[in-house]
């Protein structure tokens, strides 16, 4: 069987065209983030693979944890700091960190230099997963056709 994708760069994945699945006013929170979907270039369905690019001052995403999805950061360039739990690194390249599902401590990465940060992100696509955001009224729902579903911690959706 011929590979119907032949390898190439990472870079030349164009940058996601929607830059986030976030409701405002979440949405503002994460700009100067930018992915290519790497994992979905493939066809990748089981787990996703995203090449992330952060801005200076930029976030990886809104501080979270997943009931059910395991993730995986491994850092290409820059230093970013990872927040984790009240705990907090800054990270080097070549530095990996792993957030088990289920564990309960929230996490994000956040760009505090000049330069631009670069890291992998790895998750599988676990069903039914649901995330809860501890800063935010917000938690999201994977539904079953594959979308995040945003609602209020009260249950009222977003929109």
């Amino acid at each position: 069987m011929t590979p119907s994708t032949p390898p190439l760069l990472a870079t030349e994945i164009p940058p996601s065209a929607k830059k986030t699945n976030y409701p405002e006013p979440f949405a503002a929170q994460v700009v100067g983030r930018e992915k290519r979907k790497l994992g979905n270039w493939f066809g990748l369905t089981n787990f996703g693979v995203n090449l992330t690019e952060l801005a200076p001052g930029a976030f990886s995403a809104l501080y979270h944890a997943h009931t059910r999805q395991d993730e995986l950061i491994y850092v290409l360039e820059g230093e970013p700091t990872l927040i984790w739990g009240e705990a907090e690194y800054v990270l080097a390249p070549g530095q990996c960190v792993g957030f088990k599902a289920g564990a309960g401590a929230a996490h994000q990465l956040v760009n505090r230099t000049d330069r631009v940060v670069r890291f992998l992100e790895v998750g599988d696509r676990t069903p039914n997963d649901r995330v809860d955001y501890p800063h935010d009224d917000l938690q999201a729902m994977l539904t079953s056709a594959g979308q995040w579903q945003f609602l209020h911690k009260d249950g009222r959706a977003y929109g």
